[in-house]
């Protein structure tokens, strides 16, 4: 069983270039005021309203902490802070506004976690 958790936005375009220019994500399918993206495993979509939701955070996990780095400086001039470790959920992570606001996260695991 797959799944897509959806999003409304005020600024659809530049919330699906900001998640494929400077995230990786990529166009998964368009709707008339819907676009899909998909990021590896994950499926998330962005749907044109006239308020944006942005409760809750997109985190993106990583294989490693090079790739969290290799983000953070995608995404330098965004970023709330330099990646750090985070002892209590043994991850490496740093966040990130996207343009409407809502909370991105960049991690990856510090110990082994079943393959998705």
């Amino acid at each position: 069983m797959s799944g897509i958790v959806f999003f409304g936005t005020e600024s659809l375009e530049a919330v699906v270039e900001f998640y494929v220019d400077r995230v990786g994500a990529e166009r998964w399918l368009e709707q008339p005021d819907c676009t899909i993206l998909q990021y590896d495993n994950m499926l998330f979509g962005f749907c044109d309203r006239d308020d944006a939701e942005t409760d809750g955070t997109i985190t993106f996990v990583v294989d490693s902490r090079a790739d969290v780095d290799v983000a953070y400086d995608d995404l330098r001039d965004r970023a709330e802070a330099a990646p750090v470790e985070n002892e209590r959920y043994r991850i490496y992570q740093f966040f990130a506004p996207d343009p409407d606001g809502r909370t991105v996260e960049f991690q990856t695991f510090l110990h082994e976690t079943e393959p998705v």
